[in-house]
Formats: structure tokens, C-alpha cells, sequence
């Protein structure tokens, strides 16, 4: 059973409006436990110093515990080898590191790259720059009403100048998860590597890179409980080693001379110009540490809660329509309620206490396959409790009274 692990997190006992915060936001970005502002705070206070450049004892003590972290990320995703896991600052900037470098090297005149509809913007637009630099096509793989993802028509979008396919593990929007092993199985037996974004995926189930064989993962820190600007590429070394520099800098050289050009140092730090975010990265490291404290029973709560919220908001709210209904999906909740306007239902509710999301959560191309522009969305995290769900709906009851 889910012990309550509320009192982690500090930043639940703010009152929103003068009322109890209830917190359904985290598909946008999950709070902190205190043992991850912990962490962040030790590191200044205690081990700040920029990694592999000094032979000083900081330097060296930080670069330590920077290199470490990129173990145990490896280790949480099952990547094998550390010089294949990069850090960036996001999952936008490792998908545009991919788009960029990849593209520039693979990508030509008349070629393309799949996508999928249900994408977000992040796995859409660095494509996109890509084609239109290179002379390239978009070609994507629609999603059914339910939010499946219609896997059976990949293969009749591959071609022999198909040169990536690019696809969610799990829709921000829907909440709906693709099967990506047998997307890879597919996108592989045709000759042609797959990206995965697991923003949504990663934090909401076991993920395993070497099992469902995909050739570049991409993941945010922030929606895994450690702090915004860190971020994870996980590629494959024999794509990574041909792939050229993404960004030119401190510690991603091995030489530089103004006569004879410049050589590059190694995997990963051929990626990781600059100072790196090292803070950034062992805090990660610690909120992989809690997530792992927290277990399977984390999922199935968080399942539970979500299930409960659905059930509810249909029994309670005349009107309202779910979006994405597949069986297997990250709790998360999307709809709308006729007769008002997801803003207005955020702005009311928000008043109550409670943060939902509202508006296109970066995901235009899903509002205009459902003939919307905008969703509310409620998604629940571990912190989340049985009493957030019923004052949550009660709230959205509420407000969408008011509005009618």
C-alpha cells in the first residue's frame, strides 16, 4: 500500500487563495521533495565548483558526484554504457540536439522523417526546422478518437529515404501510450532508427532503452521531481560517435588551434559544451534515488487516483467529454465540459485552491484532430491524495455551474 508522502514536499503546504493547494499539475512539472532542495542547497553551499576543469578538491569532489549521477541514470534506464547518456537542459534541447546533429549528417534533399500526431511541439518543431533546412518531408502516423496511435499504417509510411521516426511514449495531452517495442521492431526490420520522448512515460513506468532497442531517449528532469534545466539523451554510440557537435565550447574539445582547427574530445562531452548543468544533474540523480524509494506502488496509486477522477467528473458533471481512453495510459485527465471554456474552468477552480491546466499543452495538432482549441487537464503524481481528487471535482462542479 502507498504510504501518504506528502509531507515531502514542502510546497504543498502553500495556500493557494487562502485555501489548501491541491496540485494537479505535475504532467507540466512535478514538485520537489525536501530531499531534493536538499541536495541542490548542499551542492552551493558545500560542493560548488565547475567540473573536469580544476584539480582542485572541489572541482574534483563535484566532477565526481557530476560523472556519478550520469551512472545512475544510465542504471534507472538501463543503458549500458554512461558514455551514451548526455546531459542537456531538457528534453527539448536533447531532441533538438538529435534533429540538429543527426539531420545534418543523415538527413538530406528528399528524405523524411515520421512522426506521430499526438506529439508535442518539442518532437515537432526540430523536425520540422530540420526538413526545411535539408529539403526534406514530414510524414505522420495519425492517432484514432480513442488516442491510440495507429501503429498498423507505419510501415506503409516507411520508405527507403525514411531516415528517423520520431514518437512519444506517452501522450501529455491523452495520457495514452504506444507500444514501443513494436514500434521499434517495425521502424527497425525497414532499416531506419527510432527517437522516443519519455517526458510523460519515464515517470509513470520502469523504462528499459536496451529492451525496447530504441536508438535515441529523451527525458526532462523536472517532470521526475529533481529541478528545471537538466535534461537526458540517451543514444546509441554507434549513432552518437557519427553524429557531429551539436554546439561548439569549453569540454567538448580535445585540441583547438587557430592554424590547424580544432579536434573533439570523446562521448559523451563531445555533446556537453560549456559549464554544465552539474547542480542540475545530481540533484537528478537524487530524485531518481526517491523515485526508486517509492516503487511500482507509486504507479497503481497514482492509476487509482486518476481512475477515481475520471469516474467522478463523468458521474457529477453534465456535459463533460475525456479525451483519450485507452486502458493503458499515464494518469492524467483531459477534457472539457460543453457549454464552457477550459480557461474559465481553470481560472474558477484556480481561485478554489486547485491547479489544473488549461489551454493547448503544446499539442495544437492533437486539439485540432478533436475540433477544439483548448483542453483542461489534471494529472496526479504520488503526493496527490483521495481528498485532492474529491475537493478537485467538487471545485470543477462548481465552476462549471457558475458558467452555465
Amino acid at each position: 500500500m502507498m504510504k501518504n508522502i506528502t509531507a515531502d514536499f514542502p510546497i504543498l503546504r502553500t495556500k493557494a487563495h487562502n485555501h489548501r493547494l491541491i496540485y494537479l499539475d505535475s504532467a507540466a512539472t512535478a514538485q520537489k521533495p525536501q530531499v531534493v532542495i536538499d541536495t541542490v542547497n548542499d551542492l552551493h553551499a558545500t560542493c560548488n565548483a565547475n567540473i573536469h576543469r580544476g584539480i582542485h578538491y572541489l572541482a574534483e569532489q563535484t566532477t565526481l558526484r557530476y560523472e556519478k549521477a550520469r551512472e545512475r541514470v544510465c542504471d534507472f534506464i538501463n543503458g549500458g554504457d554512461a558514455c551514451q547518456i548526455v546531459f542537456t537542459s531538457g528534453a527539448t534541447a536533447s531532441i533538438n540536439l538529435v534533429a540538429s546533429s543527426f539531420g545534418e549528417k543523415f538527413i538530406g534533399c528528399g528524405d523524411n522523417v515520421i512522426i506521430s500526431q499526438a506529439e508535442h511541439h518539442s518532437n515537432i518543431v526540430p523536425w520540422q526546422m530540420i526538413a526545411e533546412r535539408k529539403g526534406a518531408q514530414i510524414r505522420v502516423l495519425p492517432f484514432t478518437d480513442e488516442g491510440r496511435i495507429e501503429v498498423e499504417k507505419l510501415d506503409g509510411l516507411i520508405d527507403e529515404h525514411t531516415k528517423m521516426v520520431a514518437i512519444t511514449q506517452a501522450s501529455n495531452v491523452l495520457g495514452t501510450m504506444p507500444d514501443i517495442g513494436q514500434i521499434t521492431e517495425i521502424v527497425h526490420n525497414r532499416g531506419v532508427p527510432v527517437l522516443v520522448d519519455g517526458c510523460q512515460g519515464i515517470v509513470h513506468a520502469p523504462t528499459d532503452v536496451r529492451a525496447l532497442d530504441v536508438d535515441f531517449y529523451c527525458f526532462s528532469g523536472h517532470k521526475l521531481y529533481a529541478p528545471t534545466g537538466i535534461g537526458v539523451l540517451y543514444g546509441k554510440q554507434k549513432w552518437l560517435e557519427q553524429m557531429p557537435p551539436y554546439m561548439g565550447g569549453g569540454d567538448m574539445v580535445e585540441t583547438v588551434s587557430l592554424t590547424k582547427g580544432t579536434t573533439y574530445a570523446g562521448l559523451p562531452l563531445k555533446f556537453e559544451a560549456g559549464t554544465a548543468n552539474f547542480t542540475g544533474a545530481i540533484a537528478l540523480s537524487r530524485a531518481i534515488e526517491y523515485v526508486k524509494e517509492l516503487g511500482e506502488d507509486a504507479h497503481n496509486y497514482t492509476a487509482k487516483l486518476n481512475n477515481a477522477f475520471a469516474q467522478m467528473l463523468q458521474e457529477r458533471i453534465e456535459g463533460v467529454r475525456i479525451y483519450g481512453v485507452q486502458p493503458h495510459k499515464t494518469p492524467l485527465t483531459s477534457f472539457t465540459i460543453e457549454g464552457t471554456h477550459p480557461m474559465d474552468i481553470a481560472m474558477i477552480v484556480d481561485k478554489l485552491g486547485v491547479a489544473i491546466r488549461s489551454g493547448t499543452h503544446c499539442a495544437q495538432p492533437v486539439m485540432t484532430h478533436y475540433g477544439v482549441t483548448s483542453m483542461c487537464r489534471a494529472s496526479f503524481a504520488p503526493y496527490n491524495t483521495e481528498q485532492d481528487v474529491e475537493e478537485a471535482i467538487a471545485a470543477i462542479e462548481r465552476a462549471a455551474k457558475m458558467l452555465r
